[in-house]
């Protein structure tokens, strides 16, 4: 199978920020995701820059399902072995610097994926290392997840990636977490019109909001911010939504639960949005809290193919970064 993909010049070295990719990279990267995902579905992997194999280092502070699996089968479809190590058991655990254990993995592995706390940590491995670094989440941003999300929007929308500017995306809950974050800055990129639905005690980072509205003046897009839900999803094409407990606040469950509620995504809800929405959950969800059942599990629910595109959207970028850092013309022969 020969790809018909073909990058926009000056790849980034690192993904750190959904911003870090242009409207055009971040379209080709979904395209090459979808490509990859045709030719698994066909027994065929016809991409494979890790073949050696070469090590990729999958670093993790936090706990996961979606995000290890999917970097892990990944790494291992396109040829390389995948090093699964826990961040706390590591000398990182015991307080070595960033920098210097950056300088250690860079002379041994291909890449880096790290899923953090503090976003200026994975900056600065990004600053020390030879190879790319890959954000698997932070506190701030998840953009690998918003690949994936964009993958799935594109096909489920006439039109495919080409379809993604002018889509009303709209994301209800809290709005201060790494996916409204993520969402208004990737979708930004995309061109999309991304409103955030959240309390007013909820607001999203400040700083992303406004890289936001610049990436939009970039690509015809938007971004908005509201705080009633019924406002958030009218008329949107997608309909998305997230835990109202993220790592780590479980402890608060019982009072960060509350505001939420009227943002709830409910039959009363989804009906102010387009007949056809779709719904887009990152996993894992709790049915009858932010998410009704028959939205997670029925008919309009994207969230299990949203689920699988992390593999497929997570190997097209690691074809990119990885044949950038080769100097290979992409796709490669």
């Amino acid at each position: 199978m020969t790809s018909t993909t073909h990058l926009s010049q000056d790849f980034p070295r690192h993904f750190l920020r959904d911003d870090d990719l242009t409207q055009a990279q971040q379209a080709d990267v979904l395209r090459l995701a979808i490509e990859l995902k045709a030719a698994r579905t066909a027994g065929l992997h016809p991409k494979r820059p890790l073949e050696g194999p070469k090590t990729a280092a999958l670093l993790f502070d936090k706990p996961s399902t979606r995000t290890r699996l999917s970097f892990s089968v990944g790494v291992a479809e396109l040829g390389g072995f995948p090093l699964l190590i826990d961040a706390s058991t590591s000398q990182l655990g015991r307080g070595e610097p960033v920098e210097d254990t950056a300088r250690v993995l860079s002379r041994q592995v291909a890449l880096i994926t790290w899923r953090t706390f503090e976003h200026a940590k994975l900056e600065a491995m990004a600053a020390a290392s030879d190879v790319p670094v890959v954000n698997a989440l932070t506190d701030l941003l998840h953009p690998c997840q918003i690949l994936a999300d964009l993958q799935t929007v594109a096909e489920h929308r006439p039109g495919g990636v080409d379809a993604l500017p002018g889509t009303v995306f709209a994301y209800v809950g809290d709005g201060n977490n790494n996916m409204a974050n993520s969402y208004l800055l990737g979708g930004a990129v995309a061109g999309m019109h991304v409103v955030v639905g959240t309390p007013e005690t909820h607001l999203p980072d400040p700083g992303i909001l406004e890289d936001a509205r610049r990436a939009a003046a970039l690509t015809g897009g938007s971004v908005s911010v509201v705080h009633d839900a019924a406002e958030a999803v009218a008329g949107a094409d997608v309909v998305a939504t997230d835990t109202w407990v993220s790592m780590g606040q479980e402890a608060e469950a019982a009072s960060r639960e509350t505001p939420f509620v009227p943002f709830a995504v409910t039959p009363e809800l989804m009906a102010g949005a387009k007949p056809d929405a779709g719904v887009l959950h990152c996993l894992p969800a709790y049915r009858g809290k932010e998410i009704d059942a028959s939205y997670l599990d029925g008919p309009g629910s994207w969230v299990w193919d949203e689920a699988e595109n992390r593999l497929h959207a997570q190997k097209a970028l690691l074809v990119a970064l990885l044949e950038a850092r080769e100097g290979l013309p992409f796709p490669g022969a």
